[in-house]
């Protein structure tokens, strides 16, 4: 069913012609420096955190977006640093990415602690919940704990301060733009999730204008 909205409101993003263009200092914020190296595609990044539950909430739009994004957009999650509490669900994330486990379980991590109240940022629960998921949990607890790992994890911490993430979840687009749900309200508050997706479009196309 949050897929199917999800799609819904896809489509009436698309079907909604322009307006204005995204407000800068209100929709989204410039980053300055720029970061991130220049390449061949605009890379969209979304800084999350799997605790979030405004992450969770907007992972359905996102995915539905990311599954129709335009051929030349380069799309990655990067999981928000902001303190230690933070490390363990980081950990998690690139550790189910180098295993290739990340298509299977990455919408489970999020059900686990958001539908079911697991405690998945606490590493022995985590490694219980690992092997209910047919996971061979010391191999799983060897990556977790690898150099490697916590190496992404430390960069993914610096990328949090320098790209100046002020929460989650938010989105950059090729370093230069930030913006997130929470930044496009209407004026009873409430996020304008068709003028997000707009927002989010454009900034998407001033990219590719300067590119071309």
């Amino acid at each position: 069913m949050k897929r199917l909205f999800a799609l819904i409101l896809l489509f009436a993003a698309a079907a909604v012609p322009a307006q204005t263009r995204p407000t800068p200092g209100v929709e989204y914020k410039v980053i300055a420096p720029a970061q991130g190296a220049a390449g061949a595609k605009i890379e969209v990044v979304e800084f999350f955190n799997y605790a979030c539950p405004h992450c969770y909430d907007f992972e359905p739009l996102l995915k539905t977006w990311v599954s129709k994004k335009p051929a030349d957009v380069e799309f990655r999650y990067v999981p928000a640093v902001f303190n230690e509490r933070m490390v363990p669900l980081a950990k998690l994330y690139y550790t189910l990415e180098e295993m290739q486990l990340l298509s299977g379980l990455h919408d489970k991590v999020y059900e686990a602690i958001h539908d079911k109240g697991i405690a998945l940022n606490d590493p022995s629960v985590l490694m219980k919940w690992i092997e209910a998921q047919g996971v061979d949990a010391r191999k799983f607890q060897s990556v977790y704990e690898s150099f490697g790992v916590g190496s992404r994890v430390q960069r993914a911490a610096q990328m949090t301060r320098s790209y100046k993430v002020p929460g989650t979840p938010y989105v950059v687009v090729n370093g230069k733009y930030l913006t997130g749900p929470s930044m496009v309200v209407r004026s009873d508050g409430n996020v304008d999730t068709v003028r997000f997706l707009r927002v989010l479009n454009d900034l998407v196309d001033m990219e590719r204008r300067k590119k071309s």
